[in-house]
């Protein structure tokens, strides 16, 4: 039996799925800091509104004492992994790859970012009137699900030795 080859196993496809999603994530951006206020919530749905921050460290605001040239070369690190596991990862783990384009793209998202403004630019918030998640962006989403695909994948990895 032939393994299946994943389709973000190959280069074509996943430099096209990373560039696609960085121009989504920065479109957005634009458009958050042409027309959304500054620190003012707009509420979207319960529990969701949209809340224009910027973000002078990593996740969750998480190093944001650090100087910037630290964060961007960590950032570039990641990448430089990430890369390298997609290269060692066998070619049928299609959420593998999946998961490692979508970690790209964020990381790469943000960094352009860093990169332009010095800061990310965060604007969706989660919240209940007793607590609020941080606020995150598009960017930020593709890396936790980027994530969680991986995740995914191994556990489908273990269920297939298990057989």
């Amino acid at each position: 039996m032939t393994e299946k080859t994943a389709l973000f196993s190959r280069p074509m496809p996943i430099a096209i799925f990373i560039i696609v999603a960085i121009l989504l994530d920065q479109a957005i951006k634009v458009a958050v800091e042409l027309w959304l206020p500054f620190e003012q919530m707009v509420p979207v749905v319960p529990m969701l509104a949209l809340y224009r921050t910027y973000n002078y460290g990593v996740a969750f605001s998480m190093l944001s004492g650090m100087e910037g040239w630290f964060i961007v070369t960590m950032r570039l690190v990641v990448v430089a992994f990430v890369l390298w596991l997609w290269r060692r990862t066998p070619k049928d783990r299609f959420f593998a790859h999946l998961g490692y384009a979508m970690i790209i793209a964020g990381a790469l998202g943000n960094l352009i970012d860093r990169l332009i403004f010095g800061y990310v630019i965060d604007y969706i918030l989660f919240h209940t009137p007793t607590w609020s998640f941080a606020v995150f962006n598009l960017a930020d989403s593709f890396i936790t699900l980027g994530a969680g695909c991986i995740i995914l994948d191994e556990l489908l990895q273990m269920k297939k030795r298990d057989r």
